[in-house]
């Protein structure tokens, strides 16, 4: 307990567990912890914006849907071929040239007067920045964490991003109706500043994971790290369970017209909306903190499949058109399945090289925001010609059926590789 912590990170054992108190502790994790949540409260408090913008100058659910969807777009691009430069140059800087990249492009955002198609690509490359950003603090945690800590400060981070959703999106239409749309993409444009100066001061400066003598090309980064990743059945299982998030991601993107078709004369759209896109953040503040803080690390492994059809299978209820209380209710628990993504992450670290885990983490949110965006652009399309209700509910029920593929998968994966352990131990 008193040894000293070589290079600031927290050591500790796979099978052991560690507290919230003991990685709260660490200096560089509270610096990551901070700035991302300072800039991610400002996002939120953006995309209210922009969704209640779109909304209200076009009327269609597929607009709307399209301007969200380039919030996740861009990452097909930025995750392969960007997120190699976390390996290949110094992780805090590169998260440093990102921030401040993006407060400049979010800055002009907040011009008002800004032509729509402006608005637009500005969006999409605030998105591209986050690819290298986002690789980056993902490969850095793992340095600054290690074993059960690292899923404690997974799901910490988690949490504390799920809350800032919350927060963001449900105080977000209450303040957008006040301070207007303009001034809310002001203030996203200060946090990340803000953001930067809490790396600078909290985080220490690290060598590149590539010698400057052997750094290797981007695309053999990006082909490198796609044969990494997709080479093994247990990779390819865990990306999928990430991706699955695309199914019970997509209420989000169409809950200003859904929002409309619950309005009441008590409640107005922009409050609606902002309530349904809190929902599912909320429900994975709860479900992180029971799954990390109650669950053992092998027993998240084993209920990683359950876990995953919950994520989907209360979203089914809309099909019925349910009150908004319901609805809400519903997203919530859908948010709380959603915390199986803490076992998928952790077993994902345990399976790369630290040298390799910037462009492994960066191939993966590539697919996970693109399949988010897709999902949320086809959904808005869907619910142009359905409406909101039965696309929300096929989106869940195609979820529950392919989190049932996957985890019959994974429980086949980890009886093939306890029979593998065995024949080890008897050689």
């Amino acid at each position: 307990m008193g040894a000293k912590r070589p290079s600031g990170r927290h050591r500790r054992g796979d099978a052991s567990r560690a507290t919230y108190r003991e990685v709260i502790a660490i200096r560089e994790f509270r610096a990551l912890w901070y700035g991302q949540g300072l800039s991610l409260l400002g996002d939120q408090l953006a995309q209210v914006a922009l969704a209640v913008l779109v909304f209200d100058r076009t009327g269609s659910p597929l607009a709307t849907a399209a301007v969200y969807a380039l919030t996740y777009l861009p990452s097909i691009v930025g995750g392969p071929l960007l997120a190699g430069l976390a390996d290949r140059f110094a992780r805090r800087g590169v998260m440093l040239t990102c921030d401040l990249a993006r407060a400049a492009l979010v800055a002009a955002m907040a011009m008002p007067g800004m032509p729509f198609w402006a608005l637009c690509s500005l969006v999409f490359l605030v998105v591209l920045l986050s690819a290298p950003f986002s690789a980056a603090r993902a490969a850095l945690l793992p340095e600054i964490l290690e074993g059960d800590a690292y899923v404690i400060g997974s799901a910490l981070q988690n949490m504390t991003n799920q809350a800032v959703q919350m927060l963001g999106f449900a105080a977000g239409g209450a303040l957008i109706a006040t301070m207007g749309p303009y001034r809310a993409l002001a203030i996203d444009a200060a946090t990340f500043l803000g953001s930067a100066l809490i790396l600078v001061s909290g985080v220490h400066r690290r060598p590149a994971a590539h010698h400057e003598d052997s750094k290797p090309s981007m695309w053999t980064m990006t082909t490198a790290g796609a044969r990494l990743v997709f080479g093994s059945k247990k990779l390819r299982t865990l990306v999928l369970f990430a991706w699955l998030c695309g199914f019970y991601i997509l209420p989000e993107g169409i809950a200003a017209p859904y929002a409309a078709k619950l309005a009441t004369g008590t409640l107005p759209v922009p409050v609606i909306t902002g309530l349904l896109m809190a929902a599912m953040p909320t429900g994975t503040v709860v479900g992180a903190f029971l799954f990390s803080r109650f669950v053992a690390p092998a027993r998240r492994l084993r209920l990683m499949g359950w876990m995953a059809m919950l994520s989907c299978a209360p979203l089914i209820v809309t099909a019925f058109q349910p009150p908004l209380a319901v609805v809400l209710g519903a997203w919530v628990l859908s948010g709380i399945g959603g915390a199986y993504q803490l076992a998928a992450n952790a077993a994902f670290v345990q399976c790369v090289p630290p040298e390799r885990r910037a462009q492994a983490f960066g191939l993966v949110q590539s697919g996970l925001m693109a399949s988010q965006g897709i999902g949320i652009l086809v959904g808005g399309f869907a619910a142009e010609r359905l409406g909101p209700e039965p696309v929300v509910a096929l989106a869940g029920i195609m979820g529950v059926i392919s989190a049932a593929v996957l985890a019959m998968i994974w429980t086949e994966s980890r009886s093939d590789e306890a029979t593998q352990v065995r024949a080890q131990a008897t050689v």
